[in-house]
């Protein structure tokens, strides 16, 4: 499982920074820590660069009938758990704000666990200054 976590957040660090015309979710510019463009099914991401004195903000959106739950944990606590519903053809998106502090310095991991392989989902972690 780690090592499918770390490869999705290589995928991860290697998307271009412009969306595509039928993104689910845009790049998240400057505030961004991590931007999933794409994936289908059940996946993840494993990132660092967390930093304890901004807020923290995961948005996932995702289409294609079924749900995909979503957890956060931060340096071995769960900060984040929560379902979005993925209607078909349109995009469903759920996102949970952390106050600072929540999210620990340093590494994170994001679960995703998609209700069926064909659900398309995306997914950003920001800091906002």
């Amino acid at each position: 499982m780690v090592a499918l976590l770390a490869a999705g957040a290589m995928a991860a660090m290697t998307v271009t920074p412009a969306a595509a015309a039928d993104g689910l979710l845009p790049h998240p510019g400057p505030d961004g820590l991590v931007w999933v463009e794409e994936a289908v099914g059940d996946g993840g991401v494993v990132s660092g660069g967390a930093w304890d004195r901004l807020p923290t903000v995961l948005t996932v959106a995702c289409e294609g009938g079924g749900a995909v739950h979503v957890t956060m944990d931060s340096q071995g606590h769960q900060v984040a758990d929560f379902t979005v519903d993925c209607p078909a053809g349109i995009p469903g998106v759920g996102s949970v704000a952390l106050d600072p502090g929540v999210v620990r310095p340093g590494s994170f991991t994001i679960g995703v666990d998609a209700s069926d392989d064909t659900v398309r989902w995306a997914l950003t972690v920001t800091q906002p200054e």
